[in-house]
């Protein structure tokens, strides 16, 4: 090849890759995959919450697993995040968050904030999110990640979340993210009148149904949805 024909054809080059370049840095927000999980897995299998679908649109579910996953962020199921958790399927997040019933001024009680990515999702539906987790490692990733991506909404500490966070009681909602085989007093007693409870509830640790737990006075009503699949509550839930 004369250099000519050299000269031609590496400016060629150059001009393409130029030309392509904003195109693979828009690919790399994943806005494709994650429209494409709302449409496929959240509002086909019937979630209507408008909230609930614009949070699923909009939080970036590959920021919250680790990089060497995060091609499979927006697939239908589960992924690990280390510490033998995981972080649950899209649809199972959206319809949990849709069974909390939320118009925007709530403050919410999440126990077990694993990735992050439950309580970055409730940050776009209530004012304020408060959010437990008992592993060191998953407590300082997620909390680093909420500092990052500026959720200043999002309240997290380290600790068994079985006890709750009295001194921001009583929440208007809240959820557990993990199976336990009974209700926590502790976590009814930091509810408000008439708020819900929403958790994974079996006397088994291999299946599980979501409960909505709905405090009346000193009683719960308990109404029973799907069957699900969670990792154990650790901590006192154990004992």
């Amino acid at each position: 090849m004369d250099m000519g024909r050299f000269i031609v054809r590496w400016h060629a080059l150059i001009f393409s890759l130029l030309l392509f370049a904003p195109a693979v840095s828009r690919a790399g927000d994943y806005s494709a995959e994650r429209n494409g999980m709302v449409e496929n897995q959240i509002i086909a299998n019937g979630i209507q919450d408008p909230g609930v679908i614009d949070a699923m649109k909009t939080v970036p579910r590959h920021k919250f697993v680790p990089p060497t996953i995060m091609s499979s962020a927006y697939e239908d199921r589960p992924l690990p995040i280390g510490e033998g958790q995981t972080i649950s399927q899209p649809f199972i997040v959206a319809f949990m968050s849709e069974l909390m019933e939320l118009h925007g001024g709530e403050r919410v009680l999440e126990i077990g904030t694993g990735s992050g990515y439950q309580a970055a999702v409730l940050s776009r539906l209530c004012k304020e999110v408060y959010t437990i987790e008992i592993k060191p490692v998953l407590h300082r990733r997620s909390s680093a990640r909420f500092k990052q991506d500026g959720y200043t909404n999002i309240h997290a500490r380290m600790g068994d979340g079985y006890y709750g966070w009295e001194e921001h009681g009583p929440f208007d909602a809240i959820m557990i993210t993990a199976a336990a085989n009974h209700i926590p007093p502790p976590l009814i007693k930091q509810l408000k009148e008439g708020g819900r409870l929403i958790l994974p509830l079996s006397r088994s640790f291999f299946f599980q149904t979501l409960a909505v737990v709905t405090r009346k006075g000193d009683a719960v009503e308990i109404r029973y949805s799907l069957p699900v699949r969670f990792v154990p509550m650790t901590g006192k839930a154990m004992k």
